[in-house]
């Protein structure tokens, strides 16, 4: 007799109208497809009972068809079986299904379910309206629901009402549900109740869901509210003419990044008024300390603040009278207590499921905002403050990008509140490993791309976005579990809206992401995925994590003591075991040779002499893992960073790897020099909110849930949040032993004057890369032509880094002008702890000075630097990164 689980279990596919995909043995016997409509399946003495029909399946003695194989990579090698033509399949797919397989002698050798998405593509893809639609007369409501049995709608005059204005019965047309109701919905609220077979629990199901299609929700996120967002009253004034108003952007090279969390920018804002802290309204306050940071680094130069998530996530009630918060006297007990103490933590942590903060990573509808970020989660509130908000940061000189997370849902199966597209059509818009379980490598519930509707829903959603809030780019989290024809597509529909169709300019919306490569997905083993290697050519960004680990060392998941670049690696050691001596060196020359693949954009075809003495190209140069470090065709495709919201602040993991023993005047120094070089590489620069103001968390290696309290930011400049308490346990107890003492030390916490040079610092860098366009080169050729790195081979000076671009001359052969104020850039990074000389014959005769801004700034070290040339000699003091331009005019 077979396992009674069996049902449990979905280990076959039924991949087109005319194939059923499994993994046996099909010398001999026959194999059946059974199906109940009341889901009455049960195992029984030899096969299955409890069914309605039983058909048999003819085996197919060829491979899977090519476009099943190359849709489902994983199940390649499966046979293949062929359905009768003859099968009613609209009917036939709403039931509980399974397969028998039977031996020569009759005897059942193997039952399991079926997994439905290729057969639900081929039949119901589907390209027509979807959600509410607004016309003069009506408000229809289309939902896609290919398997359901019946849906209706309860349609409800409020947020809480109890008992529902009127229930509709939607009509079925080819897997869309439909159903034309009167103008009089708009303002009102709905969720549908869809019955459906749902595979988690082998039975008919009577789910009560929101709309996949959603654009607005009850505060308590259980119900959809009716809104038309091309009405007038949900508008800002002049937001039609956002386009006009929007900074200019004259290519995606131009682009720099700063991540910013909602909650974080002003929860702690005294100048912020009370009812907008932590929310979209926030950004409005034009006189408020955090809006007076923000105009200070877009007036440096900044273009892009990405925030992390905006849309509905799960975790954080959107009712804030639901929320538990410190009290004001506990408040002040908190930070009374020593900066190494335990207690802190105890007490956030006790809170952290039931206070208003959380990253937002926990996606339950892609579509609407977040209603926690509103001063009113019901109505139209959400909406019209998210759109204030984008209006008010565009006017500052910011464009506005979106962190969205399309990999992953937060919930699923026919109960959960939360669980939103897997009460639709269940097991569909989720990945499902080859047992039928949903796929959790991205932490839970991986969604799959590589459907055609859950493709379109992703799509789809970018598009209202785009043209409902004006936003100017998306950064994709765990964007490698996304497949690339996704990606494709999304920049392609995306890059057609125009201002006079769509009232967006489409070319200007930027698209990143994470394209890290693993679990199911890895090596492309469900389809080509959006990873870094396979975005080479596309023009998407993705994060290099390369440059990151070879700055700070080691990596997230290594030893926290690991060092880096400018960390101490060799030249200043923090007493980890690095191996020998000459084994630090030598992780510090191919590091160097890591940064400088990252610093020319991380280009697989940019050839540099690397430090054996070789001339290489960017994908010869190889990770600890044996990557290529380099994986761009094209300077935006690579977005170097070295902190973002995930991991340790900068200032924390530079205070993690230095030696206990340095000053935290040194620390401050090290925090700059590390951003220093991801503002002045080619490609696109990304900060993490709080880098250029030495921002703590007090060590906390993932402050995803820990509170206002770890997450603090201070616009007055006064903190940076260090030595607040040990950090939470959960993520970070493993590390206490080397935390606490310096939590405990003095010397580690820096004072106002540093905040406020480490924001000097920051807006002077910025100020640099926009000084020349240099800087911020187009196009791979132009960096392999005029990008050189000059301190290479076996007689490098460690720890030095020496980079030069190089411009042409208006009417003279070779290469063209592309600045009219330098001809020349030179940049020398000095990471060790003495200052340095190097001399290259290459760079004699110049006539280079420091550059402008440095000159300018409050940094008297970095004034010290020096150029001879004569000999070609610079000499630059510790730490420190000192850029030199040869201006034009005095050339002449």
């Amino acid at each position: 007799m077979q396992n009674p689980d069996s049902l449990s279990y979905s280990r076959a596919y039924w991949v087109s109208k005319s194939v059923i995909a499994w993994d046996v043995d099909v010398v001999g016997g026959s194999c059946f497809l059974y199906s109940s409509k009341s889901a009455a399946l049960s195992i029984a003495e030899n096969g299955i009972q409890g069914y309605d029909s039983n058909i048999q399946l003819e085996r197919h003695d060829q491979s899977l068809p090519q476009n099943v194989r190359d849709k489902f990579p994983h199940i390649r090698d499966y046979k293949a079986f062929k359905v009768p033509e003859t099968l009613d399949l609209n009917s036939i797919l709403k039931d509980q299904l399974a397969v028998a397989f039977f031996d020569a002698t009759g005897r059942c050798i193997g039952v399991t379910g079926l997994q439905l998405p290729g057969v639900i593509d081929d039949m119901f893809s589907y390209t027509g309206p979807l959600g509410a639609i607004f016309s003069d007369e009506n408000v229809s409501l289309y939902l896609w629901a290919p398997t359901a049995h019946d849906v209706r709608a309860l349609i409800y005059n409020g947020p809480y009402a109890v008992e529902p204005l009127e229930i509709v019965q939607l009509i079925e047309s080819n897997g869309v549900w439909n159903v034309n109701g009167p103008r009089s919905w708009e303002g009102c609220y709905y969720v549908y109740e869809v019955s459906v077979y749902h595979p988690s629990t082998l039975r008919i199901e009577k789910c009560i869901a929101n709309d996949p299609y959603a654009r607005g929700l009850s505060g308590d996120g259980k119900r959809t509210f009716l809104v038309n967002l091309d009405s007038d009253n949900v508008k800002p004034q002049k937001w039609d003419n956002l386009v006009d108003e929007k900074p200019d952007i004259a290519d995606f090279a131009d682009i720099s990044i700063y991540e910013l969390h909602i909650r974080d920018f002003s929860a702690n804002d005294s100048t912020v008024y009370p009812e907008a802290r932590g929310g979209y309204l926030a950004f409005t306050s034009e006189e408020s300390a955090g809006v007076l940071h923000l105009k200070k680094l877009s007036d440096a130069g900044l273009t892009h603040i990405h925030l992390l998530p905006t849309f509905q996530f799960g975790d954080v009630e959107d009712e804030k009278e639901k929320w538990k918060s410190v009290e004001r006297s506990d408040m002040e007990m908190l930070k009374s207590l020593a900066p190494d103490s335990a207690e802190q933590q105890e007490y956030i942590t006790a809170i952290q499921n039931e206070d208003g903060y959380n990253w937002g990573y926990n996606p339950v509808l892609w579509g609407v905002p977040k209603g926690s970020y509103a001063t009113n989660p019901n109505g139209p509130c959400r909406i019209m403050e998210f759109r204030n908000m984008v209006q008010a940061l565009n006017r500052l000189g910011l464009r506005v990008v979106l962190d969205v997370v399309y990999n992953h849902l937060h919930a699923s199966g026919p109960t959960d509140d939360n669980s939103v597209y897997d009460k639709i059509v269940p097991g569909y818009y989720l990945r499902r490993n080859a047992d039928g379980f949903i796929e959790n490598s991205t932490c839970v519930n991986n969604t799959a791309s590589e459907h055609f509707m859950v493709d379109r829903l992703i799509v789809d959603d970018l598009i209202n976005w785009v043209v409902n809030y004006k936003i100017d780019g998306f950064r994709f989290d765990l964007m490698g579990h996304m497949m690339k024809s996704t990606m494709m597509r999304a920049k392609s529909v995306l890059k057609s809206l125009s201002r006079d169709k769509d009232g967006v300019d489409g070319s200007s919306i930027f698209l990143y992401g994470e394209g890290w490569d693993f679990g199911e997905v890895a090596n492309n083993g469900r389809g080509i995925n959006a990873s870094q290697s396979n975005l080479a050519g596309s023009g998407i960004g993705s994060f290099n994590d390369r440059i990151r680990d070879a700055v700070l060392g080691g990596s997230p998941f290594g030893h926290p003591l690991q060092q880096g670049f400018v960390t101490g690696l060799s030249l200043q050691p923090n007493g980890h075991d690095h191996g020998t001596e000459a084994n630090a060196a030598r992780i510090l020359a191919i590091s160097k040779d890591h940064i400088q693949v990252g610093m020319a954009a991380n280009l697989k075809e940019f050839v540099l002499t690397n430090c054996d003495g070789h001339e290489v190209k960017g994908s010869e140069i190889l990770t600890y893992g044996g990557d290529p470090v380099a994986y761009a065709s094209q300077p935006v495709e690579t977005i170097n960073y070295v902190s973002a919201h995930d991991n340790e602040t900068l200032f924390d993991i530079i205070s993690l790897k230095t030696p206990m023993e340095i000053s935290v005047d040194e620390r401050c120094r090290i925090n700059h020099l590390a951003t220093s070089i991801i503002a002045l590489s080619q490609g696109v620069p990304f900060f993490h909110c709080g880098d250029e103001i030495l921002r703590s968390k007090s060590l906390d290696r993932d402050s995803y849930n820990s509170g206002d309290w770890f997450n603090r930011l201070d616009f007055s400049y006064n903190s940076n949040n260090w030595g607040v308490g040990l950090p939470p346990k959960g993520k970070n107890e493993n590390s206490w032993p080397i935390i606490k003492p310096r939590l405990a030390s003095p010397s580690f916490k820096p004072q106002k004057s540093h905040i406020i040079s480490a924001l000097e610092n920051f807006q002077n860098l910025l100020r640099i890369r926009y000084s020349s366009i240099l800087f911020r080169l187009r196009t791979a050729n132009a960096i392999q032509e005029r990008v050189r790195f000059h301190n290479t081979g076996t007689a490098h000076v460690p720890g030095v880094i020496v980079m030069s671009v190089e411009d042409g001359y208006d009417g003279v052969p070779g290469l063209t002008q592309l600045d009219p104020i330098y001809s020349y850039v030179v940049v020398v990074i000095n990471a060790s702890p003495n200052d340095v000389s190097f001399t290259s014959p290459v760079l004699r005769g110049k006539v280079l000075q420091l550059h402008p801004v440095q000159m300018m700034s409050n940094d008297n070290l970095v004034k010290n630097s020096t150029y001879d040339p004569s000999s070609g000699t610079f000499m630059v003091p510790s730490k420190t990164i000192a850029v030199f331009v040869e201006p034009r005019n005095i050339q002449e």
